[in-house]
């Protein structure tokens, strides 16, 4: 099976994750920011990475620019729960910007909002890497 990044700074996103994967046969490797995150892939194979948006120090967007850099066929997924600035900003917003959809084109693969189940994840996994290519699909439920 595959080697998989998980990068997000929730605790109980990354043992979900971690668990539902490691369920479906993948090693998988955690860590709780993007600094992190890059420690970890420059240390060993990833075949896949997970990667949360807003995290603090390095955010998920920042993170996939600089594994586009290394890796441009490295397949990404792209977790997000929010907007920057929490729901009283989104409140008052205009028109909040779509970061799942900024992420998809700067080159991840897809993207899932949060809350989701561990089946969503897993399966969105087989599909990247069932597939092999690096072309964004856009968001999941």
């Amino acid at each position: 099976m595959a080697s998989i990044l998980v990068i997000d700074d929730d605790p109980a996103v990354r043992e979900t994750v971690r668990l539902a994967l490691e369920r479906d046969g993948h090693t998988v490797a955690v860590a709780a920011d993007g600094f992190a995150g890059m420690r970890a892939f420059a240390d060993g194979p990833v075949d896949l990475l997970i990667v949360d948006v807003f995290m603090p120090g390095m955010d998920g967007l920042e993170m996939i620019r600089e594994v586009r850099r290394h890796r441009p066929a490295l397949p990404v997924i792209v977790i997000s729960g929010g907007s920057l600035g929490g729901p009283a900003l989104q409140a008052t917003a205009v028109q909040s910007p779509d970061y799942l959809a900024m992420a998809v084109k700067l080159g991840a693969v897809r993207s899932i909002q949060k809350p989701f189940k561990p089946r969503d994840i897993a399966g969105a996994v087989r599909q990247c890497l069932g597939r092999g290519a690096s072309r964004p699909t856009g968001t999941a439920s």
